[in-house]
């Protein structure tokens, strides 16, 4: 090689070296994540927080305390050579069981499923295997808890997804009356049919808190101030005089450390003054060695009492408390909680008295109602941060409540369980379904006292009661309950990723909406390959039960469109639903979830949880169910340093001043609801209108003299490109203005009398458009804009778009009406021709 070469080789690897360091240097790297502790970490130092606190040999009085279930128990997850077997069962210690079971207190046992064909095939078609990827690595080191116990473990089922959701085997549950004891081996075996109830503490009382106990501690919220002990003189509720004047008694409700978000997740600070309290508290636990009973949830009795504290009579009126009332001056109410009984149909009994006892006559025992929930965000002081900006998104979720016989007061009251499809989380709360007091009222991780709540209560009799077809069962409950634990089941394991993340398209409220979507198709289906079903309705029309089961199918539909906006159903819904709707359970297909933007928006009315709960509200509310609703803003012990934020839809925080009204948030949403494909019934409405608006325009513009035939003689490129210039302008331009923008969506009509007066002035502002659109940008079009002829007919294509818009809620519809109206004029009936000649003559005037 010569000298040369030798030198321009030696140069390329310099340069080369230079140009590796260079990338090396400048090439995003991965920051270095630290560990950041769970706020579940920092509450289960405590030992008040740790099962190993409450020796289960310890009960209270049976007078005064009752059990929270027939039987309680913590999970204990097999060991690494158990879960080997790839089958769905996990430990049990039996904390507390009905007395003919006494002899396995304390005890271990075996929790499996019975041995049911149906049931065992449910299990198995939610199986899955978990290996973490590397999002979920990173999203524990941020201090999400997830499921590590359970990395590279085959065939993890329902049980064993909860028993390991936790770092320890510390997760509580509830089993009801069904659940069967198999002795026949060494081991007792508990067999159960239906997922195990996520609970708090293994007893509860009804009491009224009459002050604490002093003492010369310092506060963890006020360590400045001297403070009471989180001891606690109470009274019990008396049965027999129906009063708190029964046995006084100490306990234990206690103050749980600030966490990372810098404040507690409950108060005790002034807990004895709460107006929520003042028809007492519902005090869920266990004793401690000492026998002291210790809280671990709180739940307030008077929010949960059928007798509501307003009644609201009408369809209008209930609409607008769901959208608006509902959650008006959160901030002012903090503190406190309100009662609502929504009736769409208004009573003619003028007596308060005899209408709030017929109100309270429409609940009873037994009866079921869907919970729609809802909670919105955390401000003041020390306000949790905004995930998206101007936007309080909060969280959904559905539930089922029932009105039960309280067993103290011997009263009907509600009683609640949430079917909470949650992402993995800093706090340790787990997907499943939860009581109320385990969910909302639990001290380390309950919601009641630190942000503001709805749940409203849809009793609603084609749902919430099964059929029978002689003999062909149908449970449109249950079928919903079954399609939720389903979800609940995936967002446990995130799919076999180990983590459930948050996205426009993946979250609380797409995914539970998911799970009504399926409940929907597998009724469907069900029906369809049913004959005897069909049959039965047919030979039956006037039948009450068919007559509920058309209101059903009419919901279904409401639903549907709810649900799939836009005509289009998402590919991962309709792969969840061939799966378990009853089509194709028991398949080997995994389900996945496309968390694209495109499928948020195919699914955007399901995006935002206050939408959601507002709408779905009052889709049922328009079907005349009755609802309850349930609101409260903080309620427990007072913390000064955050406030109760009303939960948004997008960008809903951007308000005109002085007003309740979020313009950006209305335009966005009233833009996405015009892009609905069009059915078949809309073409035939486009094809009616057309036919209309010739009628009628073709006659009047002839005959003054406006319209003659004069096809425009041009090549066909200047034609298609004409065409295609009038698609954008004039007509998606001002039909997206003057009539999506401006016009309420049908889906929104809630008076019709307003919505034609915000008709007549789109119109008017429509027609007045034309001509000031001449005078200040279309010189060219002066004369022609300016017609008294050419105006008439403007407003009549008004009217005939928005008789479309009206019938169709669809832009294309009426953009397509505008588009052939406009290009039929120019190039056949001489518009284009006008339009020149005016040109012409501004130009020989210049």
């Amino acid at each position: 090689m010569s000298r040369k070469a030798r030198l321009l080789f030696t140069r390329f690897l310099l340069l080369v070296f230079i140009v590796v360091i260079a990338v090396w240097q400048l090439s995003p790297r991965e920051s270095q994540l630290i560990q950041k502790q769970s706020n579940y970490a920092i509450h289960i130092r405590q030992n008040f927080n740790q099962f190993g606190f409450y020796p289960i040999a310890k009960n209270p009085s049976a007078n005064l305390y009752k059990p929270i279930a027939e039987w309680v128990g913590r999970l204990i997850l097999p060991t690494e050579q158990q879960l080997q077997d790839g089958l769905d069962w996990v430990w049990m210690e039996v904390q507390y069981a009905p007395p003919t079971a006494q002899n396995l207190l304390g005890k271990i046992v075996r929790l499996e499923w019975k041995k049911n064909k149906d049931l065992l095939a449910f299990v198995q078609a939610i199986t899955q295997d978990i290996n973490f990827n590397s999002e979920v690595i990173k999203s524990q080191k941020r201090g999400n808890i997830h499921p590590f116990r359970l990395n590279r473990v085959r065939q993890v089922g329902i049980l064993r997804s909860l028993a390991g959701a936790n770092p320890y085997d510390d997760v509580i549950i509830a089993l009801d009356s069904n659940t069967t004891i198999d002795a026949s081996r060494e081991q007792s075996i508990l067999q159960i049919e239906r997922e195990p109830i996520l609970a708090t503490g293994r007893f509860y009382g009804l009491v009224k808190i009459i002050k604490p106990i002093k003492s010369s501690y310092k506060t963890i919220l006020f360590p400045k101030q001297k403070q009471d002990s989180d001891y606690f003189l109470v009274q019990h509720y008396n049965p027999n005089l129906n009063n708190f004047d029964g046995l006084k008694e100490t306990i234990r409700i206690p103050q749980q450390l600030i966490d990372t978000r810098k404040f507690a997740p409950s108060s005790l600070q002034q807990i004895e003054k709460s107006p929520a309290g003042e028809d007492g508290w519902y005090i869920y636990g266990a004793p401690d060695a000492k026998g002291i009973f210790t809280v671990g949830a709180l739940a307030p009795r008077s929010l949960f009492q059928i007798q509501p504290r307003q009644i609201i009579t009408g369809e209008e009126l209930g609409l607008k408390y769901i959208q608006d009332v509902n959650w008006r001056n959160t901030e002012e109410n903090k503190g406190k909680f309100n009662t609502a009984l929504l009736k769409p149909v208004e009573t003619q009994n003028l007596d308060t008295q005899n209408s709030l006892n017929q109100s309270i006559s429409k609940w009873q025992e037994g009866n079921k109602a869907i919970v729609l929930h809802l909670f919105g965000g955390i401000g003041g002081r020390k306000a949790e941060p905004l995930g998206v900006p101007y936007t309080i998104t909060g969280h959904f979720a559905f539930g089922i409540a029932e009105v039960v016989r309280d067993e103290f007061t011997n009263e009907l009251r509600f009683e609640t369980k949430y079917y909470q499809i949650y992402a993995h989380n800093p706090d340790g709360i787990i997907p499943g379904t939860h009581t109320w007091a385990d969910y909302m009222g639990n001290l380390q991780h309950g919601w009641l006292a630190t942000r503001p709540v709805s749940d409203i209560l849809i009793k609603f009799d084609p749902v919430t009661q099964d059929y029978d077809f002689d003999g062909v069962k149908l449970s449109p409950l249950d079928q919903f309950q079954q399609q939720l634990q389903v979800t609940m089941a995936r967002y446990r394991v995130g799919d076999g990723t180990g983590g459930s993340m948050v996205s426009p398209a993946t979250s609380c409220i797409q995914d539970s909406s998911q799970a009504l979507y399926t409940a929907i198709l597998a009724i469907k289906n069900q029906v369809t390959t049913t004959p005897q079903i069909q049959t039965w309705v047919r030979a039956n029309p006037n039948h009450p039960q068919a007559l509920r089961f058309q209101q059903l199918v009419e919901l279904g539909k409401s639903l549907e469109q709810q649900l799939a906006p836009l005509g289009i159903v998402r590919a991962d819904w309709q792969s969840q639903a061939g799966r378990l709707a009853g089509t194709g359970i028991g398949k080997t297909t995994e389900p996945f979830q496309d968390g694209s933007i495109w499928a948020g928006l195919t699914t955007w009315r399901t995006i935002m949880p206050r939408q959601a709960h507002d709408d779905l509200a009052a889709i049922f509310l328009k079907h005349g169910a009755i609802m309850q609703v349930l609101r409260t803003n903080q309620v427990g012990g007072w913390q000064p340093d955050i406030t109760p934020i009303a939960p948004t839809v997008f960008l809903g925080q951007i308000k005109i001043p002085f007003t309740n009204i979020s313009p950006l948030s209305i335009i966005l949403n009233r833009i996405l609801a015009s892009l609905a494909v069009p059915k078949l019934q809309d073409w035939l409405v486009i094809v009616l209108l057309l036919i209309i608006y010739s009628i009628v325009a073709l006659p009047y513009g002839w005959k003054m003299g406006f319209l003659q035939i004069q096809i425009w003689s041009v090549n066909w490129i200047d034609k298609c490109l004409l065409i295609f210039r009038c698609l954008f302008l004039p007509a998606i331009v001002e039909e997206l203005f003057f009539r999506v923008i401006l016009l309420p969506h049908p889906s929104e009509i809630t008076n019709f009398i307003g919505w034609i007066l915000w008709a007549i002035l789109s119109l008017i502002l429509f027609v007045l458009y034309h001509p000031v659109n001449a005078k200040m940008f279309f010189n060219a079009a002066i004369s022609t804009f300016f017609n008294r002829v050419f105006l008439v007919l403007a407003s009549l294509l008004g009217i005939i778009c928005t008789v479309a818009y009206f019938l169709t809620g669809s832009l294309w519809v009426i953009v397509l009406i505008h588009w052939v109206v406009v290009v039929v004029w120019l190039i056949v009936f001489g518009g284009i021709t006008k339009l020149d000649n005016n040109q012409k003559t501004q130009n020989s005037k210049v």
